[in-house]
């Protein structure tokens, strides 16, 4: 709504002179420009052959805007009308620098396609709204410049990242994910779920009440959320150990531990004791499997060995709140 409301401001893009039109791809083309060294600014450290990629796509970018350059010079002059993508009334977006930051390879590569589609459809448009032929066959030239630039960013990839470099950098932004993800959440989801089994169980057998059981249970679940989503964030920052964000493992390892402690105690808001006692049983199991399957997929531990120490250890831990619970 927000958008209608402020998009009246905007220019259609039928309005713009062709001195306009030149001005507004050359201010993208610069845009564009930047978009790809910060790109490479951003993938330099870790993925250097990705990162020449789009230091070798910001530089095509600087020869069509040069070329513009001495067309607008050419026909119109010296002086550039001042108009950006974000004066005219739908026109491609960019994202802003602060959406850009810490993107993972595969989102960097996805944009950057995305960008170039984009581009190429303004200039198959511009191209239509010209009469002068020299400008209307430069801007025809860099939309098929734009189209191909797929192909180009390929062969770009051949030359400074072959197969195997490739495959090394997709193993660090897999690695990467593990880290900053994968790894916290899954002790979240360790923590919630196997932690929160002894109070939420003793609880049930103790009062024989679904509704305080499941207060039991949420208290346990949300305060078990925040303490390992604070804790996991405050002891690492992350730049020695390499393990990326502290808020985005904070978040990963608070959230997960919530679910975990939550997917139990849930149940017991069923009325029925015995239907919602079993009913959390068998959360449970689906649980600690599932955390045997997280550990063998993703942190390469053996099946049989994740078993052993998730649903042995949860069995047991089920078994102590359920003992204590009645006693």
């Amino acid at each position: 709504m927000l958008r209608r409301l402020f998009s009246g401001s905007k220019r259609p893009f039928d309005s713009l002179s062709e001195q306009e039109i030149l001005g507004l791809a050359i201010s993208s083309e610069e845009d564009d420009a930047r978009i790809y060294l910060a790109y490479a600014d951003q993938l330099r450290d870790a993925y250097p052959g990705s990162a020449k990629v789009f230091e070798d796509m910001a530089e095509v970018e600087h020869t069509h805007r040069n070329m513009l350059i001495d067309m607008h010079r050419r026909r119109f002059g010296d002086r550039i009308p001042l108009i950006r993508r974000e004066h005219v009334r739908g026109f491609y977006d960019r994202k802003p620098d602060w959406l850009r930051r810490n993107q993972s390879l595969d989102q960097i590569r996805s944009e950057a396609e995305l960008m170039e589609e984009g581009a190429a459809r303004f200039y198959r448009e511009a191209a239509k709204r010209t009469s002068d032929a020299e400008t209307r066959k430069l801007l025809g030239d860099l939309a098929l410049a734009e189209e191909g630039h797929e192909e180009t960013a390929r062969m770009l990839g051949e030359r400074h990242a072959p197969e195997d470099v490739r495959a090394e950098e997709d193993e660090t932004s897999r690695r990467q994910f593990i880290l900053t993800y994968v790894q916290p959440g899954l002790a979240g989801l360790m923590d919630g779920s196997v932690s929160t089994l002894a109070p939420i169980f003793a609880a049930a057998f103790a009062t024989g009440d679904t509704w305080q059981t499941f207060l039991v249970g949420l208290s346990a679940s949300v305060g078990a959320g925040i303490s390992m989503g604070f804790t996991e964030a405050a002891h690492d920052d992350g730049k020695l150990s390499g393990r990326g964000s502290p808020v985005k493992r904070g978040l990963a390892s608070g959230i997960m531990t919530a679910i975990g402690g939550l997917g139990h105690a849930l149940p017991y808001l069923i009325p029925h004791f015995w239907t919602a006692t079993i009913t959390a049983a068998v959360v449970v199991f689906v649980e600690l499997w599932a955390i045997a399957f997280i550990q063998n997929r993703y942190m390469e531990t053996p099946f049989w060995r994740a078993t052993m120490q998730v649903v042995l250890g949860g069995s047991l831990v089920l078994a102590a709140g359920v003992l204590i619970g009645q006693g």
